[in-house]
Parts: structure tokens; sequence; C-alpha cells
């Protein structure tokens, strides 16, 4: 009897010192030897994720792992490095705190990306929708009225494949040239993307406004000239309205100094982050104390400038300063779908930056149109409108593959 009270009590006390062991190594804490005397390490754990996978990292400059994976290193500032063959290297300093887990997440970008048409046609006018999924656009060349007029490119089908792009097979014709001519419409998309307003003007100067449905040919289009202010105040409450909910969560919960006094440029498509340029110069305090773990605190910018552009994460409580400028209409910024790519288009390049305008990559410096560049809702590529700099031809839409 005794016997079988000791082995249950050491079967009780195995389970509980392997308990205790796995909850400390999941913590980070590693048992090394010095001068053959065991001692307890207290660590910090680093994930290192990479699309696409099995690239090298490096740690201060020495090759440590491949990505997918994660590594104990004590607290410290490190020298994060991610590269594989064919793509643009991945770099950052990170911090690692003792218990606490820090991720990266590197997206690498082709250094020589593809570049392929997705259209036989001549191309006007592209406009992307709110959402960032449908492209709207006009042919105006096509010898036959019927083909001429309003089209809608939606990327969230899966009709293009990735090695035959073509842009008829996968868009909408939603209003054609027979009565109207549709194809020299000024077009302005509606909130949910469900609408459009194309506003033509006539030989005699006088104008007339439709509304269309985006997912449909408006066999007959609905005339809304004598009511047109009506509906563009119906949308502009309903944007307003949009805007209002989301301010009204930052001034609740996060930052009312940047909700009532900074220019915000864009949010990000998860709503998570704000992408602003600072209208006065502040210091923005601390909201969330104490501050979140494994948040990436290096690289912040607490003291605002009056005219720089930032991204605040109202999540994480972090602001971090983007080194861009906005100085024309030849310089834009944008989010990529991910939320965590932003998107500058400056003086005739293509580039992409985390939202600490960190791995500042230019993925294409050729010829575009203005300064038409969208990306695909996936991320993998990016749609422009050019004529590969033959003034000879006609514009029309390409995608800069990014994968």
């Amino acid at each position: 009897m005794k016997k079988q009270i000791i082995f249950a009590i050491s079967i009780l006390s195995f389970l509980i010192i392997s308990t205790l062991f796995a909850i400390l190594y999941g913590k980070g804490y590693r048992i090394s030897f010095k001068q053959n005397i065991p001692e307890i390490n207290k660590t910090g754990l680093l994930v290192v994720n990479s699309y696409p996978n099995g690239a090298q990292v490096f740690i201060d400059n020495h090759l440590t792992t491949a990505t997918n994976n994660t590594i104990n290193l004590p607290p410290g500032i490190y020298d994060i490095k991610i590269q594989k063959e064919g793509y643009f290297p991945w770099q950052k300093k990170l911090k690692i705190e003792t218990e606490v887990v820090t991720k990266t997440e590197a997206l690498l970008f082709p250094v020589a990306p593809r570049l392929e048409s997705i259209a036989t046609t001549p191309v006007l006018n592209p406009l992307i929708d709110p959402s960032g999924t449908k492209i709207a656009y006009q042919i105006a060349s096509d010898a036959a009225s019927r083909k001429n007029g309003i089209y809608i490119l939606n990327m969230n089908t899966n009709t293009i494949s990735v090695s035959i792009l073509t842009l008829q097979s996968s868009s909408t014709q939603i209003a054609d040239d027979t009565a109207t001519l549709f194809s020299q419409a000024k077009l302005k998309w509606s909130l949910d993307g469900t609408q459009i307003l194309a506003q033509i003007q006539d030989s005699t100067q006088n104008i007339s406004t439709y509304l269309l449905k985006t997912d449909r040919l408006n066999e007959d289009p609905q005339d809304v000239t004598a009511i047109l202010q009506s509906v563009e105040d119906s949308w502009r409450r309903e944007k307003q309205q949009k805007e209002r909910s989301l301010l009204a969560d930052i001034k609740e919960n996060t930052h009312k100094l940047i909700a009532d006094n900074f220019s915000i440029l864009a949010w990000s498509p998860d709503e998570t982050k704000i992408l602003y340029e600072a209208s006065i110069s502040a210091q923005l305090p601390l909201i969330i104390k104490p501050r979140r773990l494994g948040i990436d605190s290096l690289a912040e910018k607490r003291q605002i400038t009056k005219g720089e552009v930032y991204v605040y994460d109202t999540k994480e409580d972090t602001n971090m300063k983007i080194p861009i400028v906005l100085s024309d209409s030849n310089s834009q910024i944008s989010w990529l779908p991910d939320s965590s790519h932003l998107l500058y288009i400056n003086d005739k390049k293509i580039i992409i930056m985390d939202t600490d305008g960190s791995n500042r990559i230019t993925v294409y410096a050729g010829p575009f149109i203005d300064t038409f560049a969208v990306p695909w809702p996936d991320n993998s590529k990016i749609v422009i409108l050019t004529n590969l700099g033959n003034p000879e031809a006609s514009p029309t839409l390409y995608t800069i593959g990014l994968k």
C-alpha cells in the first residue's frame, strides 16, 4: 500500500515539475552551464515569418535560422535581416524583452517583378472604388458603339488566372454608347461601390447626370440631373456618418488629439490604423498604460511636427513617422490591403514600405499614366495605366507582379 502511495506521489510530482518546466520553457527560460554549474537564463522569443517562406534570417549579421521559426534570444536590441534569392531583403532593429514574444511578418518583394497586360484595347480614366476591389474604366476605341462605354473590373473574382490575364473576361459592361456617350462621362463612385454617377457634357455644354448600377448593364440608365444635389447629399451624409463612427471610437478610446486636430489621409482597410498629416505640432501622451508587450517601440515618434505624415495604431497606441513628401498632385500615399504596408507614388516611382517607414522598396520605376497605381485585393500585384513610354500607343492596364 505504501509503495502505491509513494508511486502515485512520484508520478504527481513528476507531472507538476514537467508542467512547470514546460511553462518556463514557453516563456523563454533556458538552462545553461557556466563552469559546469547549471544556471537559468531569462530570454525572449523572436518569431520570424516571411512571405515567401524559407528565407534566411540574419541576427546581427550572423546567419541564424530560416523563416517560419521561433528563436530564443537574451534581452537586447538586435539587427534582424531576412533575405531570399530573387527578392529585396527586409531589415529592421527589434527589441527583445524577457518572457515577451516579438513577431516579424516580412513581406518580400521580387527584384524583377513581372509586368503583364490585362487589356487588349485602350483604356480611359480608370477609377478605383472606395473598397479597393473594383475598377471602373471606359472604352471609346471600338468600332461598334455598343462595346464602347463604361466597364467594371471586379478584382475579387477568381476568373483571372495568374498566367493569362484578360480584362474583358473579368469585366462587366454597365453602360454603352448607343444613345449616350458614356465613354466620355466623368465618373464618381458611391461609398458602398454599388452605384456610379456618370456626368456627360454635350456639344451645347449642357450637362446630364445618370445613376448607374455597377453589377449589370443599365439598359435604361436613370437620369438624375434634376435630383443630383439630393443624391450627392445622401452620399455625403453616408460618408460623414462612417467617418463620425470611426472618429467617435478614437475620441472615446484612443486619441482625441489626432481626431480633432490632424488631417486624416486614410484609414487602414482593417480600420485599426490612421494615416494622417499633422496640422499642428504637439506631444502625443500615452493612452494605453502600461504599454502592450511585444510592440515595436524603437521607431516610435510621440513628438508630432506640423506638416509631417504619420501612422497611428489605435490598438497598440503607437505612432510612427513616415519619411515622405506630399508636395504636389504627382505624389500620393495609400494603404495596401493587408493594412501593414503603404503604397507611395512619388517622382514617377511606385514604392512600398512598412507602416513605420522602413523597408522602403521601389517596386516599379517605369512609365505609367498620372498616379494611377492600385493594389490587387490579395496583395499579389499592382494595376497601373501605361503605354510603356510609347507616345504612339494608347494607354491600357497592366499589372506589376509582387509575388
